[in-house]
């Protein structure tokens, strides 16, 4: 019998790399249901590899991987479909069909998922637009739109399903100002209008700390520290207090490591 659990994902002692390098490495961490909980860390740190680690795409290699209760990882494939269809992924830049216009793009998962009629697909795509605020498009083709507004037609087609969970992979990467607040304000707005649960990956700390619940910061295959935006804020951890303030150096050097300075320049260095 699954049992409740606040968590609506927790990775449990989960390790994962590509052959001999390890990106996560014993990690344990929790998103927790109905919450917006945001990762963070330096490039290459596994944020988005966890994201499609909880879509399925890729395997843990040990630990265990819950959605809801029920372990990802030894899914078949017509188990893994199953939770897929209780997700939605907003990918990086949107990833738009570019070959069908914005209504067919947030029709598609609809089309494909379930057997539901014209009339009522057409209905679920103009109020899933409408939520995004860009009804009045649904007849442009991706590359009549802006980049702001393809990240929020992106959204529309994630949440066309009514998913439990929403994934974000950099929603704000590559946004102005005004875009940039709009794609934040949605997150917020929609995962507690829709009773969503929403865990985004981003770099960007000034939005990120105004809109999640639960932040979790990576770093060395590691969770450095996780918490609420102002416990993380806080944090005596150099690596987290580093990153946290975007200092030039730190555990993360500015300098690549090299020999001494004397041996470069000094009266001993090579002719």
């Amino acid at each position: 019998m699954q049992t409740f659990s606040h968590a609506l994902v927790e990775l449990k002692n989960l390790t994962f790399g590509y052959g001999e390098r390890v990106i996560l490495d014993d990690v344990s961490l929790q998103v927790p249901r109905g919450k917006v909980t945001a990762l963070m860390g330096a490039s290459g740190g596994g944020k988005t590899t966890i994201l499609r680690l909880i879509g399925g795409q890729n395997r843990a290699q040990s630990g265990t991987l819950l959605f809801d209760g029920q372990d990802i990882t030894p899914m078949h494939q017509k188990e893994l479909y199953a939770a897929r269809r209780r997700m939605g992924m907003l990918f990086q830049f949107g990833a738009l069909f570019a070959d069908l216009s914005v209504f067919e793009n947030v029709a598609f998962p609809l089309r494909e998922h379930t057997d539901l009629p014209e009339a009522l697909i057409r209905d679920i795509v103009l109020m899933k637009l409408n939520a995004v605020g860009l009804r009045g498009a649904r007849d442009l083709m991706p590359s009549e739109v802006s980049g702001g507004m393809a990240r929020r037609i992106a959204l529309a087609r994630a949440i066309a399903l009514d998913p439990e969970l929403v994934m974000y992979d950099e929603p704000f990467s590559g946004l102005d100002p005004i875009s940039l607040g709009t794609a934040a304000h949605l997150i917020r707005q929609l995962n507690d209008s829709m009773g969503l649960t929403s865990i985004f990956v981003s770099h960007e700390l000034e939005q990120t700390f105004a809109i999640a619940d639960h932040v979790i910061i990576l770093a060395n295959g590691k969770v450095a520290t996780q918490g609420t935006p102002d416990e993380v804020r806080h944090s005596t951890d150099p690596l987290v207090y580093q990153y946290v303030h975007a200092l030039a150096d730190g555990p993360v050097r500015f300098h690549y490591p090299s020999v001494s300075v004397e041996q470069d320049f000094g009266p001993e260095r090579a002719a």
